[in-house]
């Protein structure tokens, strides 16, 4: 049995939703759309293959924790913790986000329209041949790309709802160790972390970037030629170990 099946989630607890969800999946449906969602948590949490969600309102915390495959698109906001330890699969969100965003996410996509809080990318990882890759249309709180340790983090710091804020906050990439961050436009020095280097996109650079905002830019409703009618900078680890001479040899 194939099909899309259409959820009412006005007053109904987040147990009973994703209840009724696994129940569907079970039969056969690969296609949901969940109407009037507010704050129900762990939407499409560990869901495995090729399904497609479209999320109506606002989900709760853990959306999309140890996806693998399914494909989601979120018309609002998404609260904490969304794509935490995700393996696979696409979120797209056209509004904001909260903290921890992706949080140990070793591969996928999540592209944000708009700003996005703390603590994103942290934990970030590759996996075998897989590469997670986080889209952030606004801008980002502290600590963005904390202990990074592979994937790709793009901020482009256009679609904001803060204008007079940097594009990121402090902290940017501390204890990274892996995994590149693409920043359109300059970053203060004032906000990186001691443990990272920036210097300008390379040609290899800005073709990778253009066919990330190729693919985000069809998916969020963004002009392409406009985000990348710009400079970017590229932010790396200046170690793969960086605290490795804080432990003493037994």
């Amino acid at each position: 049995m194939t099909g899309s099946f259409r959820i009412d989630a006005t007053d109904m607890d987040y147990r009973r939703l994703n209840e009724i969800v696994r129940e569907n999946v079970r039969n056969g449906v690969s296609e949901f759309v969940l109407d009037n969602v507010v704050g129900q948590r762990y939407i499409a949490t560990a869901l495995k293959g090729n399904l497609t969600f479209t999320v109506n309102g606002t989900p709760g915390q853990d959306m999309a924790s140890f996806m693998k495959g399914p494909k989601i698109v979120v018309n609002g906001n998404v609260q904490d913790g969304t794509g935490n330890t995700m393996d696979d699969g696409c979120i797209v969100i056209r509004g904001m986000a909260g903290d921890v965003l992706g949080y140990s996410m070793r591969g996928g996509t999540i592209y944000v329209h708009g700003d996005v809080g703390y603590r994103v990318g942290i934990h970030m990882k590759s996996y075998m041949d897989q590469q997670p890759v986080i889209v952030i249309g606004g801008k980002a709180g502290d600590f963005l790309g904390e202990y990074m340790a592979g994937g790709v983090i793009l901020l482009l710091g256009m679609f904001s709802g803060k204008p007079d804020a940097p594009i990121a906050g402090m902290a940017l990439g501390t204890g990274m160790h892996g995994g590149v961050i693409y920043v359109r436009g300059k970053v203060p020095d004032g906000l990186l972390g001691h443990e990272i280097m920036a210097e300008p996109a390379d040609k290899g650079d800005l073709e990778a970037i253009a066919e990330i905002v190729r693919d985000y830019s069809e998916e969020i409703g963004v002009d392409a030629d406009s985000i990348m009618a710009s400079d970017f900078m590229k932010l790396l680890p200046r170690s793969h170990r960086p605290y490795g001479d804080m432990y003493v040899p037994v």
